[in-house]
């Protein structure tokens, strides 16, 4: 009788919120993915009540539910939300070290850890609301905003908000809404990039459904597969059935393999790209049945990997593990997809941006950074051979721009995670899970302030975004020099974000970098360039001596108690004055943020 009073009350409950519409958010974020949780805890930290709504059991999408527990890109550039996850990770493993068991990256942990974290990420703010197990139905628009009807666990309910975040992992929501977008590769013709295919095509990056392994110590085969076909599998690695590798070049022992995903407490992630569990189906515009069948092919076909490890090399007491993921089959809670719907936003982010920034202005307006280089795997798509060879295509590390998360056409949403703006091409290294934690900062900041100002979140001001990611020690450029929590950080990530004084990108080995070249002197006629570029009224003195300490003194009145205030040492006026020196005293003397710029970089 108890039970059924509270269905009634639930029933009851769900019709008079339907009719009087539902409790009132600021920003409702659809999708607890990587960064639909960033969104959410750094909109609620700005004072935004704020309501993430989440198809599954656990936050973090990607790095949790997908079982990706490897992070690729930005190790050296620890800021932000992506600095949080990491000391929260060595704080539960014991250290830096400790999560560098594998060898794709320098930080691996347990999907079910870093569940754990994200969780506790989201209960720490308190006007921030998860509700899990629960799906966005239907969406409307109204005069002050948004009405979103939830399908969950208690039934149904509608909710209201100004702003939505679309956090989906395919771009469910801006898609829904009718925001243009495109999918798969486009034409070097029409972006301008040398690396794209002559054609444009809709051939999107194969997904994984990744597996999580333990060792039991006993014999674990499982029943071998109906549709098993070991040539599917045959050059993962070197062994004696490989014969005829896809990719030469990358045919590593069997050891290797096993060791490129080892996870803390002897956990085995693989997600491996050679010959392995990459699966290629292409599931953005499938309905929800087709996309559940397509889900159950990839594990399938994860399954008849896991076979031929046992069977064919010989790994038999390797299974999967049992206290990963909450689901009855022990697989993750979802693919891992590495593309998206990339929507048509306020700005396009193209290769050449990122290979040659200060050629345009958008490094301008930039609130994250990655350092990822161009990555897509596409050999298990028929006809792979014909596509560009895009495996770890060196870029310079770059500033993502804000115009990207922006779309055009509807007002009230931003779009996060794989879904923004940018180019095929681009998406190979924006898609990487340390961007897509800062894109979700971003978006979160965004929707906050646009609340707070009443403004829509296009009309935001780029300036007042990237002061706070500055304020939550995120980077805007990805400058090696210096870390962010040194005093001078701020000072020197504005002044080269307003392109004042440039840094210099270079590949060096694996690693794409970005220096400010903080140490260096700096040639009067550049500094004087960037000063003049910045405000026409500053004269450029085309003048190749470095500038001393005495030309910032007569730039500024600069006093010796002032350059000691601003926490410099050995003032000096006959010695050179290195970058970090100038940008600290440019910073201090001319606040370069007090000029703002358009979504394209444009000074106003």
């Amino acid at each position: 009788m108890k039970r059924l009073l509270n269905s009634i009350v639930v029933f009851v409950t769900a019709i008079l919120l339907t009719a009087c519409g539902g409790e009132q958010y600021d920003v409702v974020i659809i999708g607890g993915g990587v960064s639909g949780t960033t969104a959410g805890v750094r909109s609620a930290r700005l004072g935004a009540k704020t309501l993430i709504v989440e198809q599954g059991p656990w936050l973090g999408g990607m790095l949790t539910s997908a079982g990706v527990s490897a992070t690729d890109g930005n190790y050296r550039l620890r800021g932000g939300m992506w600095g949080e996850l990491r000391d929260s990770l060595e704080a539960h493993y014991g250290g830096a070290q400790a999560l560098k068991t594998g060898w794709v990256s320098n930080l691996l942990f347990e999907p079910s850890i870093g569940a754990r974290i994200f969780h506790n990420m989201a209960e720490n703010e308190k006007t921030l609301t998860v509700k899990y197990n629960t799906e966005a139905t239907a969406i409307e628009r109204t005069e002050s905003g948004w009405k979103i009807t939830l399908a969950g666990e208690e039934g149904s309910e509608v909710v209201e908000c100004k702003v939505i975040i679309d956090g989906t992992e395919l771009g469910d929501v801006a898609a829904s809404l009718g925001v243009a977008y495109d999918k798969g590769m486009e034409s070097r013709h029409d972006t301008g990039e040398d690396i794209a295919p002559e054609e444009a095509n809709g051939i999107i990056q194969d997904l994984t459904m990744v597996m999580i392994l333990k060792d039991y110590g006993r014999d674990m085969t499982i029943e071998r597969p109906t549709d098993y076909d070991s040539t599917l599998f045959a050059c993962a690695c070197d062994n004696p059935i490989c014969h005829t590798p896809k990719e030469a070049n990358r045919l590593w022992s069997k050891q290797m393999m096993m060791s490129y995903g080892r996870l803390p407490n002897g956990k085995i992630m693989i997600n491996w790209p050679i010959e392995g569990n990459d699966y290629y189906v292409d599931m953005i515009e499938l309905s929800k049945e087709e996309r559940e069948e397509a889900v159950a092919k990839a594990k399938q076909h994860t399954l008849n990997f896991l076979y031929f490890i046992q069977h064919e090399l010989g790994l038999n007491t390797l299974s999967l593990a049992d206290d990963e993921f909450p689901t009855d089959d022990l697989m993750p809670l979802m693919p891992y997809h590495r593309e998206s719907r990339r929507t048509d936003g306020e700005v396009r982010f193209k290769l050449n941006h990122i290979v040659a920034p200060y050629d345009f202005t958008l490094y301008r307006t930039a609130i994250g950074v990655g350092d990822y280089p161009v990555d897509q795997h596409h050999t298990r798509y028929t006809g792979w051979e014909a596509l560009p060879n895009l495996y770890f295509h060196s870029v310079p590390s770059y500033g993502l721009p804000m115009g990207v998360l922006l779309p055009k056409g509807v007002d009230g949403l931003i779009v996060a995670e794989k879904s923004i703006s940018v180019s095929n091409i681009v998406n190979g290294s924006t898609r990487l899970q340390p961007v897509v934690m800062q894109i979700g900062e971003a978006t979160g900041i965004i929707a906050a302030l646009a609340v707070k100002q009443g403004i829509e979140p296009r009309e935001v001001a780029v300036r007042d975004v990237q002061r706070e990611v500055l304020a939550g020690g995120g980077y805007l450029l990805p400058f090696l020099d210096l870390p962010a929590t040194d005093p001078h950080f701020s000072a020197i990530q504005r002044v080269g974000v307003t392109g004042i004084i440039e840094g210099v990108g270079m590949t060096v080995g694996w690693e794409n970098q970005t220096w400010f070249r903080a140490d260096e002197p700096i040639s009067m006629d550049e500094l004087s360039r960037g000063l003049n570029r910045y405000d026409g009224n500053i004269p450029h003195i085309a003048d190749e001596r470095n500038v001393t300490i005495g030309d910032i003194v007569n730039y500024g009145s600069v006093t010796e108690a002032m350059w000691a205030e601003w926490g410099l040492e050995n003032f000096d006026p006959q010695r050179d004055a290195t970058r970090e020196e100038c940008a600290v005293a440019i910073d201090k003397i001319i606040n370069p943020f007090a000029k703002g710029v358009t979504i394209n970089g444009e000074y106003l």
